[in-house]
């Protein structure tokens, strides 16, 4: 999908600010039904994961109606999608990588990172089963098993965040090697879940890829993730971030963090968790909470020095 730049409207470049709430009054003061940001577009940059489920076209509907904006949602593995963003080809990304995340916000190319949800990743199979992997919740153990037996494993070998994700696992396993057994595809989600189902053999995937075309496809799932009782390691967060408005001048960073705001707030966390495709739910809102979580401002592997304290 092409990107396209957008022209800065020339009523912000004057000076105007646009309201984080969606003012809905004109800016010499007068009434007006027409909200100020009306008629924009911000370009998100996100995961094949979130737009093939059919959740962001979801939770862009209402946001979309009620500022009389455009989400202009680009849908690429989290390598790209984070490229774009460095590039100043977006003005917010939708991610499943935090590493990745954290170097785009250490790189200063990402602003006011928050957790948005969290799903998990799943090891998927034919029914058959050749590895005999099935009925253990060991992953770095199946995936040594899939290696030993030579099993044919498909990967996304993209760059995405179930890429990254599925490189530290075999990290775990302690597997260098890969032989014939190992294939890279270079596909997004659904098209490497739809080649295993026709080929009969495994693949790492999110639960809501999954879930999403069980109906298309005669795959079960032989390891679980943490939400079915698996592994933390196969947990799967997503964050969102907007674009640096210091490094790129002319994103659209206020109409982004209202982005992020109602992502995060009560209706996008109803959104979430209401969301379900043959009466399963995809995917579980984590930004608000009793309990919050200050480390999803910053890199993990930050903390403030003695002198800042």
């Amino acid at each position: 999908m092409p990107i396209h730049r957008r022209e800065m409207l020339a009523g912000i470049g004057g000076g105007a600010t646009i309201g984080l709430a969606g003012c809905t009054s004109s800016s010499d003061g007068g009434d007006d039904d027409e909200p100020e940001i009306s008629g924009e577009t911000i370009t998100l940059t996100t995961t094949t994961s979130t737009y093939d489920t059919g959740l962001i076209d979801e939770l862009n509907a209402p946001f979309e109606d009620r500022y009389g904006v455009t989400v202009d949602t680009v849908s690429q593995g989290t390598g790209a999608a984070l490229e774009t963003g460095r590039s100043g080809d977006s003005d917010v990304v939708m991610v499943h990588a935090r590493s990745l995340e954290d170097e785009f916000i250490e790189d200063g190319y990402g602003v006011n990172r928050r957790d948005v949800m969290f799903n998990d990743f799943v090891v998927v199979g034919t029914s058959d089963d050749p590895a005999g992997i099935t009925g253990g919740n060991d992953v770095e153990a199946a995936l040594t098993t899939i290696a030993e037996k030579g099993a044919t494993f498909v990967s996304r070998g993209d760059d995405s965040g179930t890429h990254a994700k599925e490189l530290e696992l075999w990290d775990a396993a302690g597997v260098g090697e890969f032989g014939e057994w190992y294939r890279e595809a270079g596909q997004g989600m659904s098209e490497v879940i739809m080649q295993v189902g026709q080929t009969g053999d495994y693949t790492l995937a999110d639960r809501g890829s999954f879930l999403s075309m069980q109906s298309e496809i005669d795959l079960d799932i032989h390891v679980e993730g943490p939400i079915e009782g698996g592994p933390e390691l196969l947990a799967n967060p997503y964050g969102i971030v907007a674009v640096n408005p210091a490094v790129h001048d002319g994103v659209e960073y206020d109409l982004s963090m209202a982005y992020i705001g109602y992502l995060t707030g009560p209706e996008g966390r109803e959104i979430i968790e209401e969301y379900t495709l043959e009466g399963e739910q995809l995917f579980f809102p984590e930004a608000i909470s009793e309990e919050p979580n200050f480390q999803q401002y910053v890199p993990e592997d930050w903390a403030p020095s003695e002198a800042d304290d």
